[in-house]
């Protein structure tokens, strides 16, 4: 069976985030490959007789689309960091379609940080919808509850206590979220949007 890797960044030092925070969380994005492969593994090794395991089979379902979301969630996070900052560009292809959508970018900006805040456990994502030509600023909890099916997500924010705690105390989560756009490579970003 194919199994999904664990993929590699190359995250320089960052602001307020430290570098024992970020090898802790990576730790926890190898943990969500490996369930996943784990989930897929018992999935299939089930499936030699599906009616004797359909409730096992089932709930190994449900699990898997927390540990699937919880591996490419991650990647898209710490993809966001690679090379360092890199600001957005006046002619960005994004910046364009992020005023379209929300008027002025610091109004998308301000609204996306405001999500950031929301209470409870969970993601600030950023997706694109492709075939409306449009932007969209969703909140999904934990994982998986929340994803907007068939858009991509351009930019993933993640707002678990693990991606914060130790560095900013839980009083600084608003601090994470301004240090986490301080260290943004607006490239990734913008690539992630072209691809969607």
């Amino acid at each position: 069976m194919k199994k999904y890797e664990e993929q590699k960044f190359n995250i320089p030092a960052l602001k307020g985030i430290s570098d024992k925070n970020i090898e802790e969380h990576l730790k926890l994005y190898s943990g969500y490959v490996k369930h996943t492969n784990l989930i897929l593994e018992k999935i299939a090794e089930l499936s030699s007789d599906r009616e004797a395991n359909t409730y096992e089979i089932g709930e190994l379902r449900r699990r898997l689309g927390f540990e699937f979301d919880g591996m490419r969630n991650h990647e898209y996070y710490f993809k966001s960091f690679e090379k360092g900052p890199q600001n957005l560009g006046e002619k960005s292809y994004l910046k364009k379609a992020v005023e379209e959508e929300f008027g002025n970018f610091g109004d998308w900006l301000s609204e996306f940080k405001h999500m950031a805040l929301t209470r409870g456990v969970g993601w600030a994502i950023l997706y694109s919808d492709r075939a409306n030509k449009r932007l969209l600023n969703t909140w999904v909890d934990e994982q998986q509850l929340g994803h907007l099916t068939g858009l991509r997500p351009v930019l993933a924010l993640d707002m678990w206590e693990h991606s914060f705690v130790a560095d900013y105390q839980p009083s600084g989560k608003k601090q994470y979220v301004e240090d986490f756009f301080e260290n943004l490579n607006w490239e990734v970003i913008e690539n992630n949007y072209l691809e969607s």
